[in-house]
């Protein structure tokens, strides 16, 4: 006989936590159910280990906002036909062309026969699946309304989609330009230009100083390359560890804040993501205290999740939520303002809902001007660099032309 510690809602709405001996699981969830127990979470010791193994197997990085959106439609779907919730995974977990998810659901299906609720079993993956999910589906299952929870989520990720693929669409053109740029430059450096310099050494041409650097910059390349690779990836590398350190992510993510062009695009993406979270959070019910927990985590920035965590200590002490965001002053005036109008009138959630939508456009107009920013500056810069290597090239032929003659 095993002990089992057990979260439920007892028959008068009250949530309670209890020990209970049992022989086994079904037979617990058949005792709680007769004594008219709501079951919220029935975890021992074992269990925990097991949803914690699963979790580290599956590596760290999170499901992307499209196939989560997928995924809750589906869920939704199922749960609006009266499918329970072991079917409806069981059925994904066959059709889902996602292996990694497909691995995850299944892992979750397997947790959920044991007794868990869905929102516990999702808790041992906290390293895929965002906060926000986890916190919304449990407060579906508190509410008891998890298939509304399902459609507000499909909403709020496949708009996340959206923003992320509009801005990844927009950086494409740059990113192009820049490879294309360094190839360019790197093929006239190793093939074209020593083609020149055998040409005017034959001829006894004297080099002018911009040719000799061009030359000695073709050397290096040609012969160094492969140390040059190393010392690249070394240098990314590096860049990425020191971000893991959470100091040097939060002064690297305040500096950011400083650089004018940058500071703009940064803070409309989360404000952006701020709204819309705490606008889906605080419409399901979540207490706006962990709504701000939860937010600060989404934001993309440590240093505003920093100050949205300073505003949820001041709403702590009793303060409303515009008074502190208005204090810490990370987001644009509009968002205090029309939060504190919905505060007075008693619709937050719609004042935050229409708040996202405006700085989704936001964020789409600033993209689409850093791109336009960007493609000239891009060009400029290329044509500088390739007629400089080209100029190079040139000069000495204006020697060689009289040396001939």
């Amino acid at each position: 006989m095993a002990v089992y510690k057990c979260s439920v809602i007892d028959d008068i709405g009250k949530k309670r936590k209890i020990k209970i001996k049992a022989e086994s699981r079904a037979g617990l969830i058949d005792y709680l159910k007769l004594n008219n127990y709501i079951i919220i979470n029935i975890k021992n010791s074992e269990d925990s280990i097991t949803i914690r193994k699963y979790g580290d197997c599956l590596g760290s990085k999170k499901i992307a906002p499209k196939d989560l959106s997928v995924f809750c439609k589906q869920l939704y779907a199922m749960f609006k036909a009266g499918v329970t919730i072991v079917t409806s995974l069981d059925i994904l977990q066959q059709q889902e062309e996602n292996k990694r998810l497909a691995k995850i659901i299944r892992i979750i299906y397997e947790d959920l026969q044991k007794g868990n609720t869905l929102s516990e079993a999702l808790s041992g993956h906290k390293n895929v699946f965002p906060p926000v999910f986890i916190g919304m589906i449990e407060v579906g299952e508190l509410s008891g309304n998890i298939d509304v929870i399902m459609d507000r989520l499909a909403n709020h990720f496949e708009k996340e989609y959206k923003l992320e693929n509009k801005i990844k669409l927009a950086m494409t053109y740059p990113a192009i330009l820049a490879i294309v740029a360094t190839v360019v430059v790197i093929f006239l450096l190793t093939s074209i230009m020593p083609t020149f310099v055998d040409i005017y050494a034959s001829y006894g041409v004297e080099l002018p100083g911009i040719t000799q650097v061009i030359i000695f910059l073709s050397e290096v390349i040609k012969s160094y390359w492969h140390i040059i690779l190393l010392v690249i990836a070394g240098m990314v590398f590096l860049v990425r560890v020191l971000l893991k350190n959470s100091k040097v992510k939060y002064q690297s993510d305040y500096a950011k804040l400083q650089i004018p062009v940058v500071k703009n695009f940064v803070l409309k993406i989360a404000t952006s993501r701020f709204t819309r979270t705490l606008s889906t959070l605080v419409g399901s019910g979540v207490p706006l205290l962990q709504s701000l927990e939860t937010v600060s985590g989404v934001t993309g920035n440590t240093y505003i999740a920093s100050k949205i965590l300073e505003v949820r200590e001041d709403i702590r002490k009793g303060s409303t939520l515009s008074i502190p965001l208005k204090k810490q002053n990370i987001f644009p005036p509009m968002v205090h303002n029309m939060i504190k109008i919905g505060e007075d009138s008693g619709s937050i959630e719609e004042i935050l809902d229409k708040t996202a939508d405006f700085y989704d456009e936001e964020v789409y107009t600033a993209v689409a001007r850093l791109t336009s920013l960007l493609e000239p500056i891009m060009i400029v810069f290329m044509a500088i660099i390739i007629g400089f290597i080209v100029i190079a090239m040139a000069m000495p032929m204006f020697d060689m032309v009289r040396i001939v003659q």
